[in-house]
Formats: C-alpha cells, structure tokens, sequence
C-alpha cells in the first residue's frame, strides 16, 4: 500500500509539472506576421479643438445639405428674442445648436435658406455659409 501511495504521489507530481509547463509564457512573436503584430490604422478625422468646431462637427455629421452660421451684428451672445426671430424666419431649420457661449448659433438644413427669408436674417445677422465646407 506504500507503493502505492508512493506512486500516485509521483503522478500527481509529474501532471503539475506538466501543467506548469503549458502555463508558460511562449515568446509568439516570430511567429506572427508583420500584419498581425501592427497596429490597426483607421482614416477619421482629426478631434476638433474649439467648442465652434465640435459644435459644427456635431451638425455636419447629421449630413444636412446647408449648413449656416448666424451671430449677432455687435457680437454679443444671442438672447431669447433672437431664438424667437431665427426660429419664425427659418422655419425649415431642422437642427439649431448654440456654441460659442451663446455668440453664435449653427443651422443645418436640407433647404436653401437663399431661397426662403436669408435677405431679411441678413439685416438682423451675420450669416455665413458652411454648405459644403
């Protein structure tokens, strides 16, 4: 019965011994190829700095087919009055997002706003035109 325990420790010994083994770290990397081991290169855009430019990322990745900048004249931030006149003289504006601490707000659209009331923003506003930019 000695011997057998003697034994069986013995194999239980010799199986640890093997699992440590496979647990060993293997150095892979002559094996792989010089695809596997670089890094995967991807084409996006670079991240924008500003507020203006996150905010005009934000429109522009809604894919409108206008995009408008409006600021008041004396470049003071624009109050709920201005909200008020953009939003009854731009009816077709789709998405109005405030940036610039309130000094401007982008406009995206699937309209030509030349062709709706632009000449009479253009007496309140600054406009500008980001279509296509």
């Amino acid at each position: 019965m000695i011997k057998l325990l003697q034994f069986s420790s013995a194999s239980i010994l010799f199986v640890i011994v093997l699992l440590l083994a496979g647990c060993a770290k293997h150095d892979n990397n002559a094996a792989t190829t010089p695809a596997e081991s670089s890094p995967v290169q991807t084409i996006s855009e670079p991240t924008p700095r500003s507020a203006f430019e996150r905010d005009m990322q934000y429109v522009r990745n809604s894919r409108f087919t206008h995009v408008w900048v409006f600021s008041r004249k004396d470049g003071k931030a624009l109050d709920k009055e201005d909200a008020a006149y953009l939003r009854a003289n731009a009816q077709q504006v789709v998405d109005w997002v405030t940036t610039d601490d309130g000094r401007k707000v982008i406009a995206g659209t699937n309209f030509d706003l030349e062709q709706g009331n632009l000449n009479l923003l253009r007496k309140r506003f600054v406009i500008e035109d980001y279509s296509g930019k």
